[in-house]
């Protein structure tokens, strides 16, 4: 059985965009011994927001050597395709070939009211954008000037083609859609076991009626945290299901349905789990466990490592 890759996300949010303290997370995570340090993208949430996290990423990259830099949702329909493809091919450039580029549509209504794309061509614009960043990353011609001369992007990502893509995919019509690009999905991460598996199910689906061949890397997220205190475990329990109370749009019978919490006996069965029902071959470890200090947090991640063989 191929060994599942172990990745980390931010842990601690609330910074206000401040660059040095995601970097020194993501120091840690490289310290550590993870696969990669993820960011997601969000608007107009306050402290919590992150509008461009591959700037963010760029910093991260100053600060470590080794780590993959992920984003977990970098936006295309809000952005220009061209513009998109040279900022993905410069961090790149800047992490020597450490970039996974997740991509999404975004689900936000207010966030498509401001940059003035109506809701409903989002998928379209997505998948549009996303061939021409590819065609781009590739090498064809993007333009011509005034002489009928053609233009090309530059620089160009060191990975080639370009850097691995995967695919955000919230509902039927987006595996469906990732499915059909032949892309990994990324699931949501409040999605119950029952839900990845049917969600699976559909996007080899898909990815087979299109044509393309078997997608070897499947990412699973999930809030995760090792203790072997009892007490603070259901602790953080509790303040999981408030939280899931009070920010989800759908909430899960149990903390258990879409999180790994526990003991490293209980997180070391659930992870084998994953792997046996889903084939999971890729752990991404989302963070940000309320009521939890950053030092115990690490402590959790360092668990993860022991249990991972990171």
């Amino acid at each position: 059985m191929v060994k599942t890759k172990v990745a980390v996300t931010a842990w601690m949010f609330g910074t206000g965009g401040v660059a040095a303290d995601l970097a020194e997370q993501g120091e840690i995570a490289e310290q550590i011994g993870f696969d990669s340090f993820w960011l997601p993208e969000s608007h107009f949430g306050g402290e919590n927001s992150i509008p461009s996290p591959l700037m963010l990423l760029a910093a991260i990259s100053a600060r470590t050597s080794k780590i993959r830099l992920g984003s977990t949702s970098y936006l295309l329909p809000i952005r220009h395709p061209i513009q998109a493809a040279e900022e993905v091919a410069v961090l790149d450039r800047l992490s020597n070939g450490r970039v996974i580029l997740g991509v999404g549509r975004g689900f936000q209504d207010t966030m498509f009211t401001v940059f003035d794309v109506p809701i409903k061509d989002k998928r379209k614009r997505f998948k549009a954008n996303l061939e021409i960043m590819i065609a781009a990353w590739q090498g064809e011609p993007i333009a011509e000037d005034g002489g009928g001369k053609p233009a090309f992007l530059a620089p160009l990502p060191v990975q080639k083609p370009h850097p691995p893509i995967w695919v955000a995919a919230f509902g039927p019509l987006a595996i469906e859609q990732a499915g059909t690009l032949g892309l990994p999905y990324i699931a949501s991460p409040v999605e119950t076991m029952a839900s990845l598996l049917e969600n699976y199910r559909q996007h080899k689906d898909h990815s087979e009626r299109a044509g393309h061949r078997e997608i070897n890397t499947i990412p699973v997220m999930r809030t995760l945290f090792v203790n072997e205190n009892k007490q603070l475990v259901s602790a953080v329990r509790e303040n999981l299901e408030k939280e899931a109370a009070h920010r989800m749009r759908r909430q899960a019978a149990s903390v258990d349905d879409w999180a790994i919490i526990g003991d490293v006996a209980f997180v070391t069965d659930k992870i084998s789990e994953y792997e046996e029902k889903l084939g999971l071959n890729y752990l991404i470890a989302r963070g940000r466990i309320p009521g939890v200090s950053n030092k115990i947090q690490i402590a959790s991640l360092e668990q993860l490592a022991k249990i991972t063989n990171v």
